[in-house]
């Protein structure tokens, strides 16, 4: 049985990176047979339609607008996967994976079983920001019931003897979740919610450099085009 782990979100705002979050956990506590593929699945919507069309099981992580308590989680199966999907649209990566889903229908090419592991997010709404303790917290029991669903499918798996580090993991060290937090740059430096400075006042000068956060070992050009010292 071919089976796919995916964590679909986007790290960027904060609890929306729920799944993608879960999916390399579980890729640094469990390892599996080859006919077990862990995916960040990230934002691209239909570009994911050849691996769900290739697995007979697919199980998706993901930040869901149920409109429950925040940091609940939600099990949905099979038939009721995208209904829920599309719900309450909290980005275009939603809509996209609803689309996936029903394109994969359309080809007759559809996984056998769908295990939807959701979380109702508790911010969305901090750009470069990471996940709320609420919602941190459920990434381990989402773990468990992925892990419970496959021992009832009869897939094996096994737990790591050491932990992978996260510069081992599916994604690019630079955004495992340890760096991602550590490094963000402070708020003065890197807006959380977009400025409206730079959205409707014209009144700006290039900057001869860069900014540098001094607290921020991330190699990144801070705010190195607009120029407002001195306005408020």
């Amino acid at each position: 049985m071919r089976v796919l782990i995916l964590g679909v979100g986007n790290i960027l705002w904060a609890d929306e990176g729920f799944g993608v979050r879960t999916v390399e956990a579980i890729n640094q506590q469990y390892e599996f047979d080859e006919d077990v593929v862990l995916m960040d699945g990230g934002t691209q919507g239909l570009y994911l339609i050849q691996h769900v069309q290739a697995c007979d099981l697919l199980i998706v992580f993901d930040a869901i607008d149920y409109g429950l308590e925040p940091g609940t989680m939600k099990l949905i199966h099979d038939a009721d996967v995208p209904k829920f999907m599309g719900a309450k649209k909290m980005s275009l990566h939603q809509t996209g994976f609803q689309e996936v889903l029903s394109t994969a229908e359309l080809t007759g090419e559809t996984p056998e079983h769908i295990f939807l592991i959701g979380v109702q997010p508790v911010e969305l709404e901090d750009f470069g920001g990471s996940l709320r303790d609420k919602v941190k917290a459920q990434i381990q029991p989402a773990i468990e019931e992925c892990l419970k669903y496959l021992d009832g499918c009869g897939i094996e798996y096994q737990k790591r003897t050491t932990p992978l580090e996260q510069y081992d993991g599916v994604n690019s060290p630079t955004i495992g979740l340890v760096d991602y937090e550590v490094n963000r740059p402070s708020e003065e430096l890197a807006c959380r919610k977009g400025d409206g400075r730079v959205l409707f006042d014209n009144s700006f000068e290039q900057r001869q450099s860069e900014l540098v956060d001094t607290d921020c070992n991330t190699n990144i050009f801070v705010d190195g085009r607009k120029h407002f010292e001195g306005q408020q």
